[in-house]
């Protein structure tokens, strides 16, 4: 897949579990994800859970994600006030882990 300027762009698989999605999250879900190809170049594909909890708490939105890359596969699963937040939190942890992937994969 490319976008507008011919650059590769990962596909993100998003899944709104309970209710519907606009544009507008479904447009910031693929940004945030997009950017994890910064840190490992050799992601296949994502595929991000978007879930709401019928509960009274108020941390009720469960964002999953998940990234495919070769011989592997990344999962983080986070529970917040917003998907919004969850997302940036699932993000910044698969950062880390994509790092330490990359890190480990120059070692050997």
């Amino acid at each position: 897949m490319y976008n507008l300027y011919n650059l590769k762009v990962m596909k993100v698989n998003l899944h709104a579990v309970n209710f519907n999605v606009d544009k507008k999250l479904v447009d910031f879900v693929q940004e945030k994800v997009d950017k994890l190809e910064k840190y490992y170049d050799k992601i296949v594909s994502s595929d991000v859970f978007l879930k709401v909890e019928n509960t009274s708490d108020k941390e009720n939105k469960i964002v999953e994600i998940k990234i495919n890359v070769p011989g592997d596969d990344f999962v983080v699963k986070k529970m917040t006030k917003s998907f919004e937040e969850g997302i940036d939190l699932a993000v910044d942890s698969l950062e880390r882990v994509l790092v330490k992937r990359k890190e480990k994969l120059r070692t050997i």
